[in-house]
């Protein structure tokens, strides 16, 4: 092949957006899964390998940036008043999530017709005392913290050491700058990892579709797609909803400018593993400034569970019909009030679609143990409850950065998103 030849494809590759390279590497991942089956395990290296390069850009990503934004503030009752905002707009979003979700299982019903057996043994979850919440927020040791990725006890600190900084004025300064070179290279670091998301992309996706075979998806396909409908849904109706009403800004922009982060988010399940690229979105393709965005981003991929909370509403109601238990209204109001409510005290737990189900369970009295029906699938539902989870992050910074002036509509509003 020619130079000119050469130099004429990578020209054509640098042209192609971010996403366009992302989603053909997730098209060809699950082709090649469902073509190899378990063979497409061969190619799990190359998608372990892309995770641990965004699990590198995690706690030294969110802390740097999440201290530049604070002394970008210069105004403690400024970010008071947008951790307020945030803290609202996950709830609500939260509330219509869980609705929709139960919404969705009550008219399609895919648990009906349905008949399954499930293993016992499933423990009862508890959520964490508000008490045991506030306490676990102060780190004892920042640098354990750091070390062991505690994001909670990360985002406590690195809001202290911000506040501090402001406070002491000129003696600050250095220190600030220090960061701000910091936060600059992490974004350089996350800029160069992400230009080998295609490939890794592909990886998992192959290894997760070669893992999952039809016997094992047919059986519970209609619940697989209720959950997917209603996240899609969430999206589209409540988030876009959200955005006009609120923001005055068009949605289908929001939509194009998130893209990169949603395939990530879907072939990697995991929202802080997608934070990286959640805030290169937010600056890049949405225009929130770098305060707003490393401000709401890392505390909304701690505790924003929409796409949990649509779990929740699906499988409770999924389970309630393979059983053949017939839900009140006071049940669904339960469901939406307790699901809404645990997701706060569950936020940082591991494993917490698991204990927020529980939870909600055991308030409408179903059996823990049917939880074991949906163990086989969990992979597939929690790929696309994470991608909602990213999504509304990005909402929910999008429209504090509109509130407090601090979103580029010249950047928000270019066609071309990347």
């Amino acid at each position: 092949m020619s130079y000119s030849a050469t130099a004429a494809g990578e020209s054509l590759w640098r042209r192609i957006p971010l996403w366009q390279k992302i989603l053909a590497g997730l098209v060809l991942g699950v082709l090649a899964g469902v073509l190899l089956g378990e063979d497409a395990s061969v190619f799990k290296p190359i998608g372990d390998i892309f995770i641990s390069a965004i699990k590198m850009l995690i706690v030294p990503l969110v802390f740097s940036t999440l201290v530049v934004g604070i002394t970008a503030m210069r105004d403690p009752q400024k970010m008071g008043r947008i951790g307020a905002r945030t803290l609202a707009l996950y709830l609500v979003t939260t509330a219509f999530a869980i609705a929709i979700g139960l919404v969705a299982s009550w008219v399609f019903q895919p648990g009906v017709g349905l008949e399954m057996s499930f293993e016992s043994g499933v423990e009862a979850k508890q959520a964490p005392s508000l008490v045991e919440i506030l306490v676990g927020l102060v780190p004892q040791n920042p640098i354990d913290a750091l070390a062991s990725g505690n994001i909670l006890q990360i985002i406590v600190f690195a809001i202290g050491l911000g506040i501090s900084l402001t406070l002491i004025g000129e003696k600050g300064e250095p220190v600030v700058r220090v960061f701000e070179s910091f936060a600059e290279a992490m974004v350089k670091l996350t800029n160069l990892v992400m230009a080998f998301a295609p490939f890794g992309v592909f990886g998992l996706i192959a290894h997760v579709a070669g893992s999952y075979g039809l016997e094992v998806l047919l059986p519970l396909a209609k619940v697989i797609g209720v959950a997917y409908l209603a996240s899609v849904l969430h999206v589209l109706l409540v988030y876009s909803g959200l955005l006009a009403l609120l923001g005055r800004l068009n949605p289908v922009r929001y939509l194009q400018g998130i893209l990169d982060a949603l395939v990530v988010a879907y072939s990697s399940a995991s929202s802080s593993g997608t934070l990286p690229v959640s805030l290169r979105c937010a600056q890049k393709n949405l225009g929130v400034s770098e305060g707003v965005a490393g401000f709401v981003l890392p505390v909304g991929a701690t505790i924003n569970m929409d796409g949990t909370a649509i779990y929740q509403g699906v499988v409770a109601v999924f389970i309630a019909q393979l059983l053949g238990v017939d839900l009140s209204l006071a049940d669904y109001g339960m469901i939406i009030v307790t699901g809404t409510l645990a997701s706060i005290g569950t936020a940082g737990v591991p494993g917490a679609g698991l204990v927020m189900l529980s939870i909600v369970m055991a308030q409408i009295g179903l059996p823990l143990e049917a939880i074991a029906v949906i163990a086989g699938i969990d992979r597939i539902l929690d790929m696309a409850r994470t991608s909602v989870n990213v999504a509304g992050d990005l909402m929910v910074t999008t429209l504090v950065g509109k509130s407090e002036g601090e979103l580029d509509a010249a950047v928000y509003n270019a066609p071309g998103k990347s």
